[in-house]
């Protein structure tokens, strides 16, 4: 790997406008980071991009790199593009326990944070340096959210979010486990324990419905359920996968390594929505396509598929007409997720905007003042570098928000 990596690293011309930085959405400093690698500097270059995109392993493996940096690489306008993810992981990874990050004297302010995902996480860490006490509460055992429970191992391993827990630990951020905020605890008994600020990031974790008949049947799973666990369920053979984006990729290439034979994944679109590079590997691990088609109807041991197309306002027309029934085990569906509303039946403060996720600001500040929020539970499902991208900046909101306040 690290023949291959510096390999790589020398075919990089350092351009005086680097149009990979532009295609990051986290503007990372690529030219500096390959610069660094070459002139041995490993250490400072892992440091930089720590700094710059706390989740720097994480989207090393998971980013859409096509898209982003290595698909805006001037080497890639006529052969392959320079490696980048490779790089950014051989850096991030071999050098992660040793960075050390400079931590300003503690302030005395505690502030918490609602959830253990891509977005809480980045807080934490960014607050945690700022001399900040932060305690993170999370509904399920272990830090992660979607990184753990909605990416198949095989593409994030668990042992790196393992890591990332004791970096937490490291930097005195407090965890509290299998606790949900807005049950019998709300955001104001926080408030009301001297939390100067709370941040919310849930995530998006309610899967949308195709409301259609039969999908209440036992035969039927949602991707973020499947994901979160796919060894409790019993697949059979045969199953169909409602859906193309990336996490219907996941779960296709994930029921395939869970003994299923033959799996097929239906997209209403002619090309799917999922990245091109996770297509091509769901192909070929095996997986089916079928292309301008979706479920009408879930039955016992098949599934009514029928044709679609789209007008030219972009409405799909399905095409009653060509209902075919098609014989399968199991079905998962794969269309989306939004936030769930613990957290506004809870606290009336909270509002919801007309997409069904958390009201902000321009600062991230919801309706409930010193209460922030970002990633999935504010944007709906995205990716993880979204998030990260924008609780950085509402990091800085918050600490200019708690800076304000008179002790």
């Amino acid at each position: 790997m690290a023949v291959h990596v510096i390999d790589e690293a020398k075919r990089c011309l350092n351009c005086k406008k680097p149009r990979c930085r532009e295609g990051c959405p986290i503007h990372t400093n690529i030219p500096e980071m390959i610069q660094k690698l070459l002139n041995e500097q490993v250490m400072e270059a892992a440091e930089m991009l720590f700094l710059n995109n706390p989740l720097s392993i994480v989207c090393s493996l998971v980013c859409d790199h096509e898209k982003q940096c290595e698909g805006h690489c001037v080497r890639g306008i006529k052969g392959s593009p320079v490696h980048i993810s490779a790089i950014e992981n051989y850096i991030s990874d071999s050098c992660f326990e040793r960075i050390r990050l400079e931590m300003k004297p503690a302030n005395g302010r505690k502030v918490a944070v609602i959830g253990a995902g891509p977005a809480g996480i980045t807080i934490a860490v960014i607050l945690a340096t700022r001399g900040y006490k932060v305690t993170i509460f999370e509904g399920r055992e272990k830090i992660g959210g979607v990184m753990r429970y909605g990416i198949p191992a095989f593409r994030l391993p668990r042992s790196i979010l393992d890591r990332y827990y004791e970096k937490l630990v490291e930097l005195g951020i407090l965890f509290r486990p299998n606790f949900n905020i807005g049950g019998s605890v709300s955001i104001q008994d926080l408030f009301n324990d001297g939390y100067r600020s709370v941040f919310i990031g849930t995530g998006a974790w309610r899967p949308r419905r195709l409301m259609i008949p039969g999908e209440t049947f036992g035969n039927v799973a949602y991707a973020i359920n499947y994901l979160n666990d796919p060894d409790v369920y019993r697949l059979g053979d045969r199953v169909a996968v409602i859906g193309a984006g990336n996490a219907a990729m996941d779960v296709a290439r994930t029921a395939i390594r869970h003994g299923a034979r033959e799996v097929t994944v239906y997209s209403v679109t002619e090309i799917p929505a999922a990245s091109p590079k996770e297509v091509e590997y769901a192909k070929l691990d095996g997986v089916h396509f079928e292309y301008l088609k979706t479920a009408v109807e879930i039955r016992d041991s098949s599934v009514i598929v029928c044709d679609v197309s789209w007008d030219e306002g972009g409405r799909m027309q399905v095409d009653e007409s060509t209902r075919t029934e098609v014989p399968c085990d199991f079905v998962i569906v794969s269309i989306s997720q939004v936030p769930k509303d613990r957290l506004v039946s809870r606290d009336r403060e909270l509002k919801l905007n007309e997409h069904g996720t958390l009201q902000t600001d321009e600062h991230g500040e919801t309706t409930m003042p010193g209460v922030f929020a970002s990633g999935d539970v504010v944007t709906g499902a995205k990716t993880v570098v979204e998030a990260v991208h924008r609780s950085k900046q509402i990091a800085d909101d918050m600490d200019r928000y708690m800076q304000s306040l008179s002790d």
